[in-house]
């Protein structure tokens, strides 16, 4: 009868042993503790839930394997690794230029060069012409829910956006830095502060004070739009994705001399 009961405490300790384990084993590894609110590393709560559950694809990717040619870019796909690389942030520009209420005229004179360059036809509701689902409202009238909504429910085909022709990696990325919430609507002035960011990338700051030159900034800008020509008089991204200058260097020079003639 003794010894019965020696091996029952026994297997007790051990199963208790083995509950502790499975329930420290989390912390054990360093693992958060999951939240039934808050999705684990993204910090959302429950009446806030990311816009991008899994981020998508950017256009480029197919393109570079050799898919077919879609038409004069639109905005050039840049995807971390590949050839396709955004200029480095500016924390301190973009800080700055959040901060704008209306856009001085230096900005709002390239943004108007950039339009011109991505979307002449359809401007602030313009969808990449090789999207062959398009979204079921314009653009300017969609909220960014529904954007990423449409983005998801169309793979395979391109998903530039808007004025300046946002490509879905890229327009995830300045809506994180803006913080702006899935009922957000993809307005003309949304559009508009999210290309801000992208000119204080550029070097718009940098510009003003004369640490860099207009055509410096120019071949900064037409890394990141691919509709504007370098100094080369091409695109940046010529020939990939069937992406080419929408407008001369001459034209793209004239008018940013008008804003910055020396």
């Amino acid at each position: 009868m003794s010894s019965f009961r020696t091996l029952e405490v026994s297997m007790l300790r051990k199963n208790c042993g083995l509950f502790c384990l499975l329930l420290l084993w989390p912390f054990a590894l360093g693992a958060e503790p999951l939240s039934l609110l808050r999705p684990s590393g993204q910090g959302w709560d429950l009446e806030r839930q990311p816009l991008i559950a899994t981020a998508p694809q950017p256009l480029v990717n197919a393109s570079l394997g050799g898919a077919t040619a879609m038409g004069p870019s639109l905005f050039a796909g840049r995807a971390e690794g590949s050839f396709f690389e955004p200029l480095p942030p500016r924390p301190e520009a973009r800080a700055k230029i959040r901060t704008l209420s209306r856009a001085p005229a230096d900005i709002a004179l390239i943004r108007a060069m950039i339009g011109r360059a991505e979307s002449p036809r359809d401007g602030y509701d313009a969808v990449q012409h090789g999207a062959k689902r398009k979204p079921g409202k314009k653009p300017s009238q969609m909220s960014l829910g529904e954007i990423f909504k449409w983005i998801e429910d169309t793979p395979g085909q391109p998903h530039a956006i808007g004025y300046y022709q946002f490509i879905p990696s890229t327009l995830g990325r300045l809506v994180m830095e803006l913080d702006l919430g899935p009922e957000v609507i993809f307005t003309p002035a949304v559009q508009d502060q999210l290309a801000n960011i992208l000119l204080a990338d550029a070097g718009i700051y940098e510009l003003r004070t004369g640490q860099i030159t207009r055509h410096q900034f120019m071949n900064n800008l037409a890394k990141i739009w691919a509709g504007l020509p370098t100094s080369s008089g091409k695109s940046h991204y010529h020939g990939y994705a069937g992406n080419k200058a929408t407008v001369s260097w001459a034209e793209f020079d004239r008018e940013m001399a008008k804003a910055f003639p020396s």
